[in-house]
């Protein structure tokens, strides 16, 4: 008798769904595992928790839905482009996944811009 163990999604901050989403249809389904997904979510989370100086993770249930919003998209975009730069080659184009890379990263970039300023930081948390 074979048994099957099925992984469960652990991240915190985002959803598979929603890096599904940001990879696209073409990601490489051979990396994109549910091992690999936990452990770049992870990953991710820890590059959040010190590029802002602030230890999301920890104080997660307590945060506000717009505050989980923005974590969840930072952690998506970053975890994206982990998984659709393990093997641009089953994108059609290498342009179609540079263009994924390029959108995901400046998204990223842009929301740790708000996770990293301290007045930014302060509105979140009281929104």
């Amino acid at each position: 008798m074979r048994m099957h163990f099925s992984m469960v999604h652990t991240g915190i901050f985002c959803t598979k769904a929603e890096i599904d989403v940001k990879v696209g249809k073409l990601v490489d389904s051979g990396g994109y595992t549910e091992a690999n997904i936990n452990n770049s979510c992870a990953q991710a989370e820890s590059m959040i928790n010190s590029l802002s100086h602030v230890n999301w993770s920890d104080a997660y249930a307590t945060l506000n839905a717009d505050t989980k919003r923005i974590l969840s998209e930072a952690a998506a975009c970053w975890v994206a482009i982990d998984f659709i730069t393990y093997n641009p080659a089953t994108y059609t184009t290498r342009y179609e996944a540079e263009d994924l890379v390029n959108v995901n990263w400046t998204k990223f970039q842009i929301l740790m811009s708000i996770l990293s300023d301290s007045s930014d930081v302060d509105f979140v948390k009281g929104a």
